[in-house]
């Protein structure tokens, strides 16, 4: 698979996400919530101040220390995904590298930027952000959050059966996360590969016999130079 298609599929997915989250953050206030499909799809406005799917970690510390990760992995994974393309890497792994990679970058760029160039949404006015306001943001660099907006509530008003232990009679929901194109690329990229890591990994032995030889021929023609 070639760098230029990788690349594409980046690009169309972060294009995708942060397309969503600026249409969300402009025509949403915080927790506002409208029906796509029936009840079960909806689209919920949330900010998330951690990690994917609504963890937390640490306060204002804490949210440094998650964006300084994100942009370390992303610069990490840039490295990566190019030796993956070097080693020439079965089509499905490259294409699940480039999801996961793609959504981490999606939100780093939240996390690094939203904070500055939107105002703050507030849940009691409902008042609408605005793009660059002029009196600038809501937070620093560094500080933005991520926005999440897909919502899909299959199962409601529901409850766990009283018998099972600490949650018995607890209201159930499903799937209560709310969450964005990015963590949904990088739950994909990383599920397929849990799945289909013995076909991704696993080569034929005829094509492992062939990059052996190849390495060595290699070597040789750099021994004799």
């Amino acid at each position: 698979m070639k760098a230029k298609q990788i690349i594409l599929i980046i690009l169309t997915i972060i294009l995708v996400d942060q397309a969503s989250k600026f249409y969300i953050k402009l025509n949403y206030y915080t927790g506002e919530e409208h029906n796509v499909l029936g009840t079960w799809f909806r689209l919920h406005f949330v900010e998330n101040e951690g990690m994917a799917w609504g963890w937390k970690f640490g306060g204002d510390f804490g949210k440094i220390a998650l964006t300084l990760f994100r942009l370390g992995a992303v610069i990490w994974g840039s490295f990566l995904i190019r030796n993956f393309i070097r080693q020439k890497q079965h089509k499905g792994f490259l294409i699940c590298a480039a999801l996961i990679y793609a959504g981490a970058l999606g939100n780093l760029i939240d996390s690094l930027f939203y904070g500055i160039i939107f105002e703050a949404s507030n849940p009691f006015t409902q008042n609408v952000a605005t793009f660059l306001p002029a009196g600038g943001g809501y937070a620093g660099l560094f500080h933005g959050k991520v926005v999440d907006m897909l919502y899909f509530p299959i199962i409601t008003n529901s409850h766990y059966p009283s018998w099972i232990p600490i949650v018995g009679g607890e209201e159930f929901e499903f799937f209560r996360p709310v969450f964005n194109i990015a963590d949904m690329a990088i739950s994909t990229g990383v599920i397929t590969i849990l799945v289909f890591q013995n076909k991704f990994f696993n080569r034929p032995e005829q094509e492992q016999h062939h990059t052996i030889v190849t390495n060595a021929e290699v070597n040789d023609k750099t021994q004799i130079f």
